[in-house]
């Protein structure tokens, strides 16, 4: 009887040192991959911001004339971006992709649906620090910044700050927001959305 409760106790003793184990190796990667996504995206802003048109006369922009018009979308290292998204309180400077996947989002926040053109874009990305992972830190009146491949600038304030389930789909994508920004909380079970409405400049 002892002798077997020696082994359990053992096995018992192994599986704990493999568990936090784990769990260390599981913390040391997804700092890792923060890491590498935040000098991804540094690389790719700094490639976007340095493409700067030619100064033009006065003109209304196209997207006004024609707000279904596809956003201008420029290709950089083997992806298309439609612009820049900056979140001063939080010091983001993040360039964002024309479309969203789970390998997209490893390397930028992307969209997930929509058109700023529109008023109804909504923007996804990782928790990672270097991306959306300090949205829940944003505070109601907060600035966000979208600029588009033709320079044209958006000035968004943050109105509301929401969390939904994993499959409120339809409910992310409900309102009459301008702009809905959102990453998944810790673990994937919830996501942290912020809906902010465009200021005239």
């Amino acid at each position: 009887m002892d002798k077997n409760k020696r082994i359990l106790s053992t096995v018992t003793i192994i599986a704990g040192i493999l568990l936090i184990v784990a769990a260390v190796s599981l913390v040391i990667y997804n700092m890792w991959d923060d890491k590498r996504a935040g000098a991804v995206t540094e690389k790719v802003y700094e490639k976007i911001d340095v493409l700067e048109t030619e100064p033009v006369p006065l003109k209304i922009p196209d997207y006004i004339l024609n707000p279904e018009m596809d956003m201008p979308a420029v290709e950089i290292d083997g992806y298309r971006y439609i612009g820049t998204v900056r979140i001063p309180s939080l010091n983001l400077k993040l360039p964002v992709m024309e479309n969203w996947s789970y390998p997209r989002m490893k390397i930028s926040p992307c969209r997930y649906t929509g058109s700023v053109y529109l008023n109804n874009m909504i923007i996804c990305a990782h928790n990672y620090a270097t991306h959306f992972g300090r949205l829940k830190n944003l505070d109601f009146g907060d600035k966000v910044i979208f600029k588009d491949m033709d320079g044209n600038i958006f000035h968004y304030e943050v109105k509301e700050i929401d969390t939904l389930e994993k499959m409120e789909i339809e409910k992310m994508q409900s309102g009459d927001w301008d702009l809905t920004l959102f990453t998944c909380t810790l673990g994937g079970r919830t996501r942290v959305t912020v809906r902010c409405s465009l200021v005239e400049k």
